[in-house]
Formats: structure tokens, sequence, C-alpha cells
């Protein structure tokens, strides 16, 4: 039978209700225990936008920057929160957004561990006061803990990187002079964080002097401001969140949706407006939550399954007070379309689909994982030329921006939360997971191209503990959401795994002819072959594969293949391709990822040679042969998914014809 979502606003309440709560604990990070706050957090739900009623200013930049020494309560004893940096000792330029681990010229930045700190000053329009807007600080993501004061008052602490949170700072800011922003950035991974990693204090003479961070995950751990920072203002009484779904009858499509407000307990009432791509208004509706109908509707659909891929609209709530009078107004893009999923297959739009796609890192020169709209352009445009329509945004949440390129170009994402290589499994670690989860879906429920939730990558589910802790994590992701599935990428072999019985689809990453009998290629398709349906026939749900490749240095050329050369990366591909056709005619496959789009950092090792390779593009985007082998593929699976005769070689070869010879 195919699972479908409930037809109803019930779930959209417990949405908007769902919470978590991140404890403190004594092993967490370097960050002043006595001036963390312990409170409840839900996420920064919504992204900040202009509108009618509310202003922006971007807070990106150069900032201040210090590392700190390794006595980490250097920095708070001698008041450095207090007052700009460069009052209280040197200090260097620090762009926002960015990792700084690659900025300066000394590995001692590259691999610091421990605080460093970032300060800038910035000015609040003199409107909002006249205007009584609120005012509000949002960072899109700080990794790993994150400490922000203005004006010297600790205004927030963030916990879990690759997450945006928010404050209000109304009541601490001057609109007459400047105001100072301090941030506090804590790198350190332990037990208990998500991702998990460990420390150890390098000692000499007695005295300590670094720390060393180790950790399991196969990239590099890069810190920082990733992704921008916002200020920006909302009326007193001010829309929260906008939650919604949609679902399809025929031609028609309806979008189930809840608002939610803060500021006022009464008198509020809501319009709610609907425009097409071409800003014509479709549909209204005068209620805070409800249903709203669309006649005739434009579905979203993935890229190459439809001629509009990516069709959205504008969906735009305006609060109303007593006189009807515009109190608060938001807009975001939706698109009108259904998730299900059955035993063997998944289905967009009750259409069944095929997932062509990577694994990716956000990952560059210099920038580290910091957001780059010119980079993650020039990715999407390399998805689409490869014919892949879709990605996991391995191993953790991605920038708001990249989900918002997808929604337009129809490219779907399997949403990872930043749970990889999950061990030791403690109910301290579980509550952090969960809330990394809430804040997660909180912040991605509405995007068309999210299609299902990852709660972990290659955890060690063998582990007998494993099984009540994903089975936790599992409901309280159900809690949340019903319209999509939820899965893990395993690596643990079908007979070991005790996480599979609570997932909706199985994904499994191997790599036979790398990690596992390297240089031999004879039997890579009969091995992927029988694990998948062995996955199949233990779980009787739909499989695919999330990881799989070869790392290769481009411009090696080997002949006949060998371990490391473009034409092994070919090679492993070739066979791995033979094992999805036979799985494609089985039933029950859903899609196949190679591991990775493009080469990436890691930490320093003897079998990385500056970094992971496995990319079929390089770090600097350009494509290896692979590459030009991937995308004959894809193309050919969409066209033979959309029932079309393959497509021509990309350049002329021959005709086939004999040669003509006059006699």
């Amino acid at each position: 039978m195919i699972v479908r979502k409930a037809l109803c606003v019930c779930l959209l309440v417990l949405l908007a209700g769902a919470r978590g709560l991140v404890p403190d604990t004594a092993s967490a990070n370097e960050i002043n225990e006595l001036q963390k706050q312990k409170t409840t957090y839900s996420g920064a739900a919504l992204y900040p936008r202009t509108t009618e009623t509310r202003d922006l200013r971007s807070l990106d930049g150069i900032w201040n920057f210090r590392k700190s020494p390794a006595d980490p309560e250097y920095g708070y004893r001698h008041g450095w929160y207090e007052k700009d940096l460069d009052k209280t000792g040197p200090v260097i330029p620090m762009p926002v957004p960015s990792s700084y681990n690659d900025i300066g010229e000394e590995a001692s930045l590259r691999d610091h561990v421990g605080l460093v700190w970032y300060d800038r000053r910035f000015h609040v329009p003199a409107w909002w006061a006249r205007g009584e807007q609120r005012v509000w600080l949002r960072f899109s993501s700080v990794h790993y803990a994150a400490q922000v004061w203005v004006n010297g008052k600790m205004m927030a602490f963030h916990e879990i990187g690759h997450l945006p949170f928010e404050v209000e700072i109304t009541d601490v800011v001057n609109y007459n002079t400047s105001n100072l922003l301090t941030v506090v950035v804590d790198n350190i991974l332990l037990s208990d964080t998500v991702p998990q990693g460990y420390v150890k204090d390098i000692v000499v003479a007695n005295n300590k002097v670094r720390q060393e961070q180790s950790y399991t995950f196969d990239f590099f751990n890069y810190a920082g401001i990733h992704r921008s920072v916002f200020l920006y203002s909302t009326p007193q009484v001010y829309i929260d969140d906008v939650i919604v779904n949609t679902d399809i009858q025929g031609l028609t499509g309806f979008i189930i949706y809840n608002t939610t407000y803060k500021g006022a307990s009464s008198d509020v009432g809501c319009l709610i407006q609907i425009y097409d791509k071409n800003d014509t208004q479709v549909a209204a509706a005068q209620e805070c939550g409800g249903l709203i109908e669309i006649p005739n509707a434009n579905f979203w659909w993935p890229y190459l399954m439809h001629p509009d891929s990516g069709y959205l609209y504008t969906f735009k709530v305006s609060l109303l007070g007593p006189l009807d009078e515009v109190i608060d107004t938001y807009h975001l893009k939706i698109g009108i379309r259904t998730v299900t999923w059955s035993n063997t297959t998944m289905f967009i739009n009750d259409k069944p689909i095929y997932l062509r796609g990577f694994g990716m890192h956000e990952d560059s020169d210099l920038r580290g994982k910091g957001w780059d709209p010119v980079l993650w352009v020039k990715n999407f445009n390399l998805i689409k030329w490869v014919g892949a329509n879709a990605f996991r945004t391995s191993h953790y949440p991605y920038a708001e921006e990249i989900y918002d390129l997808a929604d337009e170009q129809g490219i779907m994402i399997i949403d990872e939360c930043p749970g990889v290589d999950t061990d030791i499994f403690s109910d301290n670690l579980l509550e952090k997971h969960k809330q990394s989860l809430t804040e997660l879906i909180r912040r991605d429920k509405n995007h068309p191209s999210v299609i299902m939730w990852s709660i972990s990558n290659e955890p060690r589910s063998a582990n007998v503990k494993a099984d009540p802790y994903f089975g936790k994590v599992v409901k309280h992701v159900k809690s949340m959401d019903l319209s999509r599935p939820v899965t893990i990428a395993i690596a643990q072999s079908y007979l070991a795994d005790k996480s599979g019985q609570h997932l909706d689809i199985i994904c499994f990453n191997r790599y036979n002819g790398w990690y596992a009998n390297p240089g031999s290629l004879q039997n890579i398709a009969a091995y992927v072959t029988e694990e998948a349906t062995a996955w199949f026939r233990k779980h009787n749900k739909p499989v695919i594969m999330t990881e799989y490749g070869a790392d290769t240095i481009p411009g090696l050329h080997l002949l006949p293949e060998y371990v490391w050369s473009e034409e092994y990366q070919v090679a492993l591909m070739s066979e791995h391709f033979k094992a999805f056709d036979r799985l494609r005619r089985a039933g029950f496959f859903a899609g196949e990822f190679i591991w990775n789009f493009a080469d990436f950092k890691t930490a320093q090792t003897t079998t990385r040679v500056g970094g992971n390779k496995k990319g079929i593009f390089t770090r600097s985007r350009q494509p290896k042969a692979s590459a030009h082998h991937m995308r004959a593929r894809y193309l050919a699976l969409a066209a033979a998914d959309a029932g079309a005769p393959p497509p021509p070689p990309p350049l002329y070869v021959s005709d086939g014809r004999p040669a003509h010879h006059e006699l």
C-alpha cells in the first residue's frame, strides 16, 4: 500500500508545536559555562526577507578576528566582549561568511582547536525606533557552537553548526550611535556533540600548549561564521512561522497551511494570497490556517521529468488588525507536489521516480564551508549538465539559499542532519540529535525540493543501542512531519545493522573495488546486486545506493586501468552501472548516488592526497573523464524513464556508414 500524507491541518499544528531542548553539560566545549543560557530553542524558522512591513540589513563583510590563546577563559577574564577587539590586542581581517581555517598562512590557524573571537560594529536605522519595530539578529550558521554579545550584553548561545539561530536585540541596541557585535566560536567536537569527535591536550613542560581534535568522519572540520548574518526588523505583532503542505487530486492542487504569530493575543486576522509565476493572484483566503484549492494547478516536477520543472507559486500572508489594517506581511515560494512511497517505489505526484544523484559537500578553495553564491550557481549548472535530478546534503544541512535554488530548478534533496558516524548512543547525545532535527525540519519543511529526511550517515548501527536510539529519533521526526520518508545512509552490513527496521527507505554505502578489494573490478556488479537485494528481502522497503566510488587524481592516466587513475574510476562506475540496471528491472531499486560530486578537503592522512579525490569534478569544478561518463548515463536514464529515445552523443563521431569507393 502506498503511504500518503494526511490532508489535515492537525499535522501542521503538531509541527508548529514541536520543540526541543539542548541541555548544557560539563563536557560541552570551551565556551564559558557560566554565560551559557539554558533555553528551549526551536530554530529560526523563517528566512529574513524585506517586505512591506519588514526591513533587512546584511552584516556580511570583513570582521575583526582573533584566535584565543590555549587558555579558553583568557578572553572572558579580559573582557574581550566588552570593547572592540582591536582595543584589546592584535586582530586580523576575516571575511564573513567563510571558514577561517584557510584564510591565513599559518598551520596554527588552519588546525586551531578551541575558541576564536569575531567582532564588528553596526548601525540600526533610526526609523526602526520611530516605527516601534522589533530588532532581530540572525546567524545562518556558525560552526560548531557560538556565543553572541551586543554592546557587551550576552544575547545568545547556540550549539550545533549548520543551522540558523536568531535573537531579538531591541532592548540593547543604540539608535544614535554604532553598536558592538561580538561572537565567540568554538569548533571543539566531543562525544556528545553532533557530529561527534574527541580532543586531547598537548602538554610541553607541564604547560598546555594546544589541543588536537580527532574525528572519524572523512571531511575537514571547517569552522567559523559560515553563512550570512542578518539584522532585520519586524512589527511588534509579527508572523512567527508559516507551515505549508500540499496535495493533488486530478488537476487540482491543495495547499494546507498554518500561520502562527506572536506579540498579540486577540483581534488579529490573516489574509492569504497565492500568486503564480507571472505574479497573477490565483487564490486567497482569510483564515490563519486552512485549505486553499488551486484548480488546474501547475505542479512542481523534478528536472527532466516535465518540460516546466520547478514550478513555484508565491504564498503571501498578511496579519490584519481589527480595522483590516496590515500589521505584518511575509512571503515565500512554494511548490504543489506530493511525495509518497510504497514498499518498492517512491512517487512524485503519483508518478514513479528514480533518483539520479550525488553525495556532495559544502566545500571549496579558500572559503572552506563558507556560503558562496558563485560556487553554488556553478554547482547547479553542472548538476543539470550531468543530467542528475537529486543530491544528498552529506553530511549536514546546507545553506538555505541552496534549497531555494533546488526549488527553482527542480532538483530533489535528501536532507541530512549533522549526525555522521553516530556512536556511543548516550541519552545526552540523543537529545542533541533530536534537537538538530527539530531545527532542520522547522527550517526546511516548506521546500518542495526536500523529499526525504536523512537522520544519520554511517552510524555504528551494529551496536545493540542503535535499535532503541534510532527508534526514538525516527519517532521524533514523524511527530513533526509525516509527509516525507525517513532514511539513514547505512554502512554496516544488512546482517549487522539494527536501524533499518525504523526507516521508510533503505539507503546504503559500499565501496566495492576501492576500500573492499581495491583494484578488482570483476565482482562489483554481482556484489552490489546481491547486497541491494538482501536489504530489500530483509526490510521489504525501497533501496537506494547512496555512496560508491573511487579516488582519482585528475590527469593520471593508466592503461590498463589502475587505482587512482581516471580510467579506473570510469571502469569502476561502469561495473556499478551494470548492477544498477539489473536492480532497476527488479522493481525495488529507487536510485543511485555516486560519491562524490567534487573533490573536497579532509584531515591530513596518508590515504588522502590533498583531500578526498572521489569527485567526478575537481575541487575547482572541472570535469574528470568520469563526469562525461556519468553524463552519458544520467541523460540516458532520464530519457528511458520518460519513454524517449536515448540522447545522441554530445560530439559527432561517425554516421556509421561504410566509405564509398569509386571503382
